[in-house]
């Protein structure tokens, strides 16, 4: 189905040197536009060939303009936007303090939203339209333990997601979200593993579909977002989490 192609199309996916956004840009990818991938490492190792790549630490007030105007000169017909970076800085809320809450809004948050800004105000000056991809999480509707500044910033995207739907949609720009619920990346990895087995135990058997999910989980969603398939579809966010979120209970 053409609806779901992307050929012709550009797309620049923040925090996609791995994990979730590296899975988004190589969908994007497949479903054929030209991808700026965007990461911390100056020099990623193994990074896939069919991708620009720029480095940039979006805490940094100025860069996510500068990350904007970096990916225009690589790719003028830049049309397509994934707002992905983003990480976890948590300890006890007793014990939190104001450098990690400030980073974690910072990264997670301000940058989300400084980097759709810079985005929207070159379609608009040049009148045309295009689609945002916001990555939120599950933890952006239910709470987690030791995750106050995560889970807030969270919750944050997903209603920014549908603020910057509301006042981007009569310049054709459609703004949308995916929301991911267990997925093993490099991130949650660690986690995961340092763990009692017993742990994924219990996730495996509240998630309705039985596993952790996969970064390339979360691509098939994203594609379809930025693809003229979702067209009509503007301040919506797809919960990607095998069904964890849909049960009460889950399996004894």
């Amino acid at each position: 189905m053409k609806a779901f192609s992307l050929e012709g199309r550009a797309a620049l996916v923040t925090g996609s040197s791995q994990g979730i956004g590296l899975a988004m840009a190589q969908g994007l990818h497949e479903a054929g536009a030209r991808v700026v991938c965007h990461g911390l490492d100056e020099n990623p190792v193994g990074f896939p060939e069919w991708a620009s790549y720029v480095s940039c630490d979006l805490c940094e007030p100025s860069a996510p303009a500068s990350l904007v105007e970096r990916a225009f000169e690589l790719e003028p017909a830049l049309d397509t936007l994934v707002c992905n970076a983003g990480s976890f800085f948590d300890v006890h809320p007793l014990e939190m303090t104001r450098e990690r809450w400030d980073k974690t809004m910072q990264l997670n948050v301000a940058s989300a939203f400084f980097t759709a800004q810079a985005f929207a105000k070159r379609l608009v000056a040049g009148k045309r339209g295009g689609s945002i991809v916001i990555t939120s999480s599950t933890n952006g509707f239910l709470a987690e333990a030791e995750s106050c500044a995560y889970d807030a910033s969270k919750g944050a995207l997903v209603m920014l997601t549908k603020s910057l739907a509301v006042s981007l949609a009569d310049h054709g720009i459609r703004v949308n979200g995916v929301a991911p619920g267990l997925i093993k990346t490099p991130l949650t990895a660690t986690w995961m593993e340092s763990r009692d087995r017993t742990v994924l135990d219990h996730y495996e058997k509240k998630i309705l579909l039985r596993r952790v999910g996969a970064p390339e989980d979360v691509a098939g969603a994203a594609v379809f977002l930025c693809s003229e398939a979702a067209s009509y579809i503007t301040g919506e966010i797809i919960v990607i989490d095998g069904g964890l979120t849909t049960g009460q209970i889950g399996r004894l």
